[in-house]
């Protein structure tokens, strides 16, 4: 039973048009699902990804209008990483950015980073792991220089050691050979990782431009077997919840980030077929009797792909 890397993210953010901007206009990604906030559903869930909106490339957003700026600080992720398919990916990424005025530092390997309009960090860097990729389609973007999915993350580690022990004897994680602290979460379809960098001083803030939680994968059938598991290790967890698209089970490792797993089924498609995704809000039964009450608070946003022609849908 192991985990199939990261299934998706989620942050939040004070401003969903300009937040819609940059991850389909800049980044390319597809908006594959409108919804909102199942825990407080006066605000967006929005979920951007690959063309099918698949685990893996699940980038998402909570919206809290107005929302102060965040800051990452121990116990918090502060970096989220993402594949592209090559050295000439990552050089098309940083004319791409540096055109869009978005400000780009080149890292270790030719990695390109940069931030978003709230100060989300990002990295990209070269796919070295086989797993396929999975990529949106964008009229600016040539198919194989699209993003690819996430590679992994880095959070600011409060108990490396505690936080590692939870990875490798709970989630079976593996720490990478040269004994930095980073542990990868391999399935048969995919992986990712989870690397720990120390803290900074300063006490971390939850909001506009910091990230929520991680999700990792996990196959349907194995769902309630990984919460068997952490009541074995007396590990408190939410238990498991129906997120109508998916399920989840959430829960803070040692240093203070929260975690979620998730599985892959039924996916957004049980409300729209694959080319409809992300042009309507969606809402769980439970809550569709309060629709127009839902709908009368979200922010107005517009269809990022209405009059595209061609292969995009």
């Amino acid at each position: 039973m192991q985990l199939q890397g990261i299934h998706h993210i989620s942050a939040i953010t004070g401003d969903a048009r300009r937040n819609l901007d940059f991850y389909t206009r800049i980044l390319g990604l597809r908006l594959v699902a409108k919804t909102v906030n199942q825990d407080d559903p006066t605000v967006y869930h929005l979920f951007y990804a690959d063309e099918q909106g698949r685990p893996g490339s699940e980038m998402t957003f909570f919206e809290y209008p107005h929302a102060i700026p965040g800051r990452p600080g121990a116990g918090m992720i502060h970096r989220i990483v993402w594949r592209v398919g090559s050295e000439e990916a990552l050089a098309f990424w940083a004319e791409r950015l540096g055109l869009l005025e978005v400000a780009v530092t080149r890292g270790d390997g030719g990695s390109v980073r940069f931030a978003d309009p709230e100060g989300l960090d990002h990295e990209l860097v070269v796919n070295a792991t086989g797993d396929a990729p999975l990529a949106a389609e964008h009229p600016e973007i040539p198919a194989e220089h699209a993003l690819q999915g996430f590679d992994g993350v880095r959070a600011y580690a409060a108990d490396v050691e505690r936080s590692g022990a939870l990875l490798e004897k709970v989630l079976g994680a593996e720490r990478d050979a040269d004994g930095t602290a980073v542990w990868t979460l391999r399935g048969d379809a995919r992986g990712g990782w989870i690397a720990y960098d120390a803290a900074p001083a300063e006490r971390g803030r939850q909001s506009g431009g910091s990230v929520h939680h991680v999700a990792w994968g996990t196959d349907t059938e194995d769902h309630p077997r990984w919460q068997e598991r952490f009541e074995q290790a007396h590990l408190p967890t939410s238990g498991i919840i129906d997120r109508t698209y998916f399920k989840s089970i959430y829960f803070r490792e040692p240093s203070g980030v929260l975690f979620e797993i998730a599985d892959d089924a039924p996916g957004f498609t049980i409300d729209s077929p694959v080319a409809d995704l992300g042009r309507t809000i969606i809402l769980p039964p439970q809550l569709e009797p309060r629709r127009a009450e839902i709908e009368a608070r979200l922010t107005p946003l517009p269809d990022p792909r209405a009059g595209r022609t061609g292969t995009l849908s």
